[in-house]
């Protein structure tokens, strides 16, 4: 940079520096401007006080319009003191809660609780809670918030009303039935001003924790379910086992239950329950006195003139599958409300034994006025008696293949190498058909009676009278019957042993011993070799069945150890009576007269030889086809 430059810069900054200085206000100047800046500040400051004061106003002044139109609505509603109302009857006490104006305690009579109390609490106001809300064109309406005052009380009525003043109220009714039915109905009076023109429905909030009733918690669990009932027929319910929170119903519902093993508490809807509707099921912990924690979100109809009630029925009571029956008559809803689907029988068929089998015979059994362990007893010889004439045949089939056992072992002893099975069985299956003897007859009679042990499986846990009802050693043959507890809860096994499941899984290894025997005698050849397979996995059923019978009803495990006793000693008496010479000269003789007259032979065995010879044909078919092709 040159001296020309940096004499350039100098001058420049000389200039702007001289600038500055000239303009420079004066002291008086800068006094005035500090004073006018200080005005504006104030003034600003001023403004925003003003502003953040109106918009305060503004909200106290909307607040209080809104505390003013609520408080003028239900004046002498918000506040008050709550009172208890009790309706009773032979069956029930209904206790409702003039906070609120629901039900807030059920008590079942003539039924112990778990801890050997003389009645049953299904539910108190610790457990559930319900509200109906409405919502008006200015505020909205939670009845859980509003004080009702009882009139008309007698021991199955009362009339529960919230004044809203000026000669409007909400009204509620409720009138206990002779049995568990509980009517209630909603009505208002000079109301319909605060509500939309086209507003129809209100939002019912229903919650409650279900309660453990029974000993076995886990077993009492699986029978614990949220269920509710479709408006065109069946019911639905969510799961047992999963959390479900606020799950979408779309179906139109008219009665939702939250139920335990025995007992339910139903809510049934006049003009159903809207369909959208958020169902809740949360398993609880054991030990926490609860089973789940139920909610329904729901909507029903409403009329805002009052001229027409919003009506609902609740059921608080067992699940007994005649008496939900009778009440459902009771109803005055006129609606095939099928209640007593909460009395679970199985899958369409085992239902259908249950429903027009096992009831009328239970029924039946129960009118006698004898123990239920001799009512399971009765039940478990009835079924024999019925299935003998199948099992006889299973069993005689099986003889049969018995004593035919050595002539199958010399006519197929030439077919002992692997790659001659398929001809082996083949022989096997025409020796059988030449001796008239089906070896499947031994298998369909046993597996006819398979859904009758099912069916039993559904109906026997779900029976509530055998609730409370002792047999032998059995305190209570609706849940287990522990020879030794303990309070560490052990994998697989809980914190029990139940002597009705041990007696069940040590008498289906005896049984199992006993079929594995028989089924000894009649396999030839490889068919033994794969029986020892087979032989282990019979074994180990029983060991998995204790697992999963330990917290069943003891109940259940005795009737299935009755029946195993009893298919024991039927399946020994005709070992006994069997005379396997005799049989064998039968069996010899059909051979003759097959033999001689092979068009006599019909059914499964003509079918079987006709399909031997149609594979021998075709093997024979395909050799010369070899053959051709080789001299090619």
């Amino acid at each position: 940079m040159d001296k020309n430059t940096i004499l350039g810069f100098v001058l420049i900054a000389a200039v702007f520096i001289g600038f500055s200085w000239y303009n420079k206000p004066s002291e008086e100047e800068l006094a005035l401007q500090r004073k006018q800046d200080s005005i504006t500040n104030i003034a600003k400051q001023k403004a925003q006080a003003e502003q953040k004061t109106k918009q305060i106003a503004d909200s106290a002044k909307q607040a209080a319009l809104t505390q003013q139109d609520s408080t003028a609505l239900f004046f002498h509603a918000l506040t008050g003191q709550a009172q208890k109302v009790v309706l009773s009857n032979s069956k029930v006490n209904i206790t409702l809660n003039t906070k609120g104006g629901t039900v807030e305690q059920a008590v079942i009579k003539g039924f112990t609780d778990r801890k050997g109390n003389k009645d049953v609490t299904l539910f108190d106001a610790n457990d559930q809670t319900l509200k109906f809300m409405l919502a008006g064109k200015d505020c909205n309406i939670i009845t859980s918030d509003l004080y009702f005052t009882p009139t008309n009380v007698t021991d199955t009525t009362v009339t529960l009303t919230a004044d809203a003043g000026m000669g409007r109220a909400l009204i509620f009714n409720y009138k206990l039935g002779k049995d568990y039915l509980l009517h209630f109905s909603m009505q208002t009076k000079g109301l319909s001003g605060i509500f939309a023109p086209n507003y129809n429905t209100v939002d019912i909030d229903w919650a409650d924790k279900c309660r453990q009733q029974e000993k076995g918690f886990t077993f009492e669990n699986r029978y614990a379910t949220l269920t509710y009932h479709l408006t065109d027929g069946g019911t639905k319910n969510l799961s047992e086992t999963s959390d479900v929170a606020d799950k979408k119903i779309e179906d139109t519902i008219d009665w939702v239950a939250f139920k335990n093993q025995f007992f339910s508490a139903v809510m049934i809807a006049k003009d159903n329950l809207g369909s959208n509707t958020l169902m809740t099921s949360l398993p609880q912990e054991k030990g926490s006195g609860y089973l789940k924690q139920y909610g329904a979100k729901l909507k029903t109809s409403f009329d805002p003139t009052g001229a027409k009630p919003t009506e609902l029925e609740f059921y608080y009571g067992p699940n007994d599958f005649r008496l939900l029956k009778k009440v459902e008559e009771e109803s005055t809803f006129n609606k095939d409300l099928e209640l007593q689907r909460l009395v679970y029988l199985g899958w369409p068929l085992f239902r259908i034994i249950n429903r027009w089998f096992t009831i009328y015979l239970f029924d039946w059994l129960t009118s006698l006025n004898i123990n239920m362990g001799i009512v399971l007893i009765l039940i478990t010889l009835l079924l024999k008696f019925i299935t003998f004439p199948l099992v006889k045949k299973s069993y005689m089939s099986s003889a049969k293949m018995r004593v035919l056992k050595p002539k199958l072992d010399e006519a197929t002893k030439q077919y002992n190498k692997p790659e001659d099975q398929m001809q082996k069985q083949q022989a096997m299956m025409a020796l059988y058909s030449q001796y008239g003897v089906s070896p499947l007859s031994g298998c369909l009679p046993m597996i006819i009676q398979m859904p009758i042990w099912i069916a039993m499986f559904n109906f026997v846990p779900n029976a509530i009278q055998l609730r409370g009802e002792s047999f032998l050693w059995i305190n209570d043959l609706s849940t287990y019957d522990p020879i030794i507890e303990w309070n560490t809860n052990l994998w697989l096994i809980g914190d029990h042993l139940s002597l009705t499941c041990i007696l069940f899984c040590v008498a289906n290894v005896l049984y199992s011993i006993m079929t594995i025997r028989q089924q000894k005698d009649q396999m030839v050849g490889q068919q033994a070799e794969q029986m020892k397979m087979m032989q282990w996995m019979t074994y180990l059923m029983p060991v998995m069945f204790f697992f999963m019978f330990n917290d069943y009803s003891a109940g259940l495990n005795f009737y299935y150890f009755i029946s195993l006793f009893f298919s024991a000693i039927i399946m020994w008496t005709l070992r006994k009576t069997t005379n396997d010479e005799k049989l064998l000269s039968i069996l010899e003789a059909r051979y003759k007269e097959n033999k001689n007259n092979p068009k006599k032979m019909s059914g499964l065995a003509a079918r079987l030889e006709a399909m031997q010879k149609q594979a021998e044909e075709l093997k024979r078919q395909r050799e010369e086809q070899a053959k051709r092709n080789k001299n090619i």
